[in-house]
């Protein structure tokens, strides 16, 4: 029987890896710090699988088929897409390894409990949704993934209850099986930002200050109790919580906030967090 032994949450700007420069020296060096963290409690947990949860940037689906939960099955993935991203966001281009075998049977698992994915079987790219925080995180690209994608960036968007639930149902899928024993989830996006808007640069801090200190609770009524309109007033690319969701419901407890900083030169509200397992 497998187990989860580690559950992170992270932002994932590009300005993270691509512009650090750009930040404040404290602020890069304090989110840098909770990274490095991060990276070490990952080595000592020694994974063997890491289930990582990240949103859609049009890389891989597009408005006319955006599905609010996908789970990838592929041997490995490409990442960054182009030479010309990986420039962008500082990150060499190479393939990251995938657990295949882990993957379907998250994916089938995730059927039979009455949720409906779409089934990634090959070709998933990387953007900086993921190629960001695996850079501070598991810069080698040892650990194999299970990339999931939750859709965090156009409505109509799965609730906040759904992301929890679903991440509750990625823990039990782990304990459900025998083909690796130690995984670890990690949920990227957020925290507040406006994406292609004129705020574009704008940080709502009360937002992100309530929503980690939520995340620290780890109080599942407090957690989902978002509508809509109140996750809006960060921007629109706030609506990424999601994929920290996921990782709070497959962790079932509250987290500690290694790190959080309002950078606009990176254009997002900055954060870092680890479960309290």
């Amino acid at each position: 029987m497998g187990r989860i032994v580690g559950a992170f949450g992270a932002s994932h700007s590009p300005g993270i890896t691509g512009w650090p420069e750009r930040a404040d020296a404290q602020k890069a060096k304090v989110v840098n710090t909770a990274f490095g963290q991060v990276r070490d409690r990952v080595a000592e947990l020694r994974p063997d699988a890491m289930i990582i949860v990240s949103v859609e940037h049009f890389t891989n689906f597009h408005l006319g088929n955006l599905p609010a939960f996908a789970i990838a099955t592929g041997d490995s993935y490409l990442g960054p897409t182009t030479p010309e991203m990986a420039d962008f966001l500082n990150v060499p281009q190479h393939h990251y390894p995938g657990n295949a075998t882990l993957g379907r049977h998250i994916y089938e698992f995730a059927l039979n409990s009455e949720f409906d994915p779409a089934l990634v079987e090959g070709g998933l790219e990387f953007d900086e949704n993921f190629c960001v925080p695996l850079k501070h995180v598991d810069p080698e690209s040892k650990i194999p993934l299970v990339p999931i994608i939750v859709n965090g960036v156009n409505p109509p968007w799965p609730t906040p209850k759904r992301c929890y639930d679903f991440g509750q149902t990625l823990a039990r899928a782990v304990e459900a099986q025998d083909y690796v024993d130690r995984v670890v989830v990690f949920g990227t996006g957020g925290l507040s930002h406006w994406v292609g808007m004129p705020e574009s640069g704008n940080i709502n801090e009360e937002f992100d200050q309530d929503f980690l200190a939520r995340l620290d609770e780890g109080d599942r009524t407090r957690l989902v109790d978002y509508s809509v309109e109140e996750i809006d007033i960060a921007g629109n690319g706030a609506h990424e919580i999601r994929t920290w969701l996921v990782a709070a419901g497959a962790a079932n407890t509250g987290f500690d906030i290694l790190a959080y900083e309002a950078v606009p030169e990176w254009l997002t509200g900055t954060a870092v967090a680890a479960a309290r397992i």
